[in-house]
């Protein structure tokens, strides 16, 4: 495996990349355990992934996922990884991002998660089935019916739409979360969902007027939550070596599969061929190149 990965580290650079050459990213990590030499136990290291999708927004441009490894989740490691992106990062709360959008030299825009955001009031009902937090559910729900119904369109197409109907939702959202929070006791958990959407709160309407950009980081979390489940089926990484086959070669898989196309069929292709493929012409290979020179069921085994 660790050959394999070396071998094709050309092409997931390339996939890179592509990755990077995006207006707009989502960005995720996940914990993954590696055995730690000498003391007879795992650490915690991270998988990272970016993602570039813009099929929601009618592009033709085809996805792709770029996963990174890292042995710890410092904050060095996105912005490291990102140091040549220029664009709008999509995201979660994590503060290691923090440095990304305030760097002197062209700083990424912040676009935040609304599935984040109303996550935590879905949280807090589940616990106590708060009617207020129902109503927080309620009202962010509207945000997404309206997404439902512009999903596929053009960027211009979905812009209008947005600022036309979500702006009036936004606007009172926001003022029925400023008079609901001072009503509730500061330490409350209602109390902290709603500090955690308003200090948010430019990030998250960034999507409004940008027909281009997602309401949420699912995208990103789709990413990850493939990830999870694949882990249930070893133990732990060997080695930060390990991990690093393991994030190239899953690079190459969620490509695959974000295109339709079966991971499987498609590195046998691109490993009897890699070796012998000049360099200058890798992108040839890329998964949605080569698409049409695959079996069919490639194709069909993969939608």
């Amino acid at each position: 495996m660790g050959a394999s990965a070396t071998l094709l580290e050309p092409l997931v650079s390339a996939i890179e990349r592509y990755v990077m050459t995006a207006h707009k990213l989502h960005a995720d990590d996940t914990p993954v355990p590696v055995l730690s030499p000498g003391k007879g136990r795992t650490k915690t290291a991270r998988l990272w992934a970016y993602v570039r999708d813009d099929r929601p927004a009618a592009s033709r441009d085809p996805p792709a996922v770029v996963y990174r490894y890292s042995p710890d989740r410092k904050a060095e490691h996105p912005r490291s990884h990102l140091s040549h992106f220029i664009g709008v990062l999509q995201a979660d709360g994590y503060a290691g991002f923090n440095g990304l959008y305030q760097r002197p030299e062209q700083p990424l825009l912040e676009a935040a998660c609304w599935a984040h955001a109303w996550r935590k009031f879905y949280d807090v009902y589940v616990t106590d089935r708060s009617p207020t937090a129902a109503e927080a559910i309620g009202r962010i729900g509207q945000l997404y019916a309206l997404e439902r119904l512009i999903r596929g369109q053009a960027p211009r197409a979905r812009a209008a739409v947005r600022e036309q109907q979500a702006v009036p939702i936004l606007a009172e959202l926001k003022t029925w979360l400023s008079t609901t929070h001072q009503q509730l006791s500061i330490k409350s958990p209602l109390a902290a969902a709603i500090q955690y959407t308003l200090s948010r709160w430019t990030a998250l309407t960034r999507y409004v007027h940008d027909g281009r950009l997602e309401i949420d980081n699912n995208a990103a979390e789709r990413a990850i939550r493939a990830l999870v489940l694949e882990r249930r089926n070893y133990l732990f990484a060997g080695s930060d070596a390990g991990g690093e086959t393991a994030a190239r070669l899953y690079s190459l898989i969620g490509t695959c599969r974000s295109n339709g196309i079966d991971p499987h069929l498609y590195l046998k292709h691109v490993l009897e061929r890699i070796a012998a493929h000049p360099i200058n012409r890798i992108d040839e290979l890329l998964p949605w190149r080569v698409a049409a020179q695959l079996p069919t069921a490639a194709l069909s085994r993969a939608a």
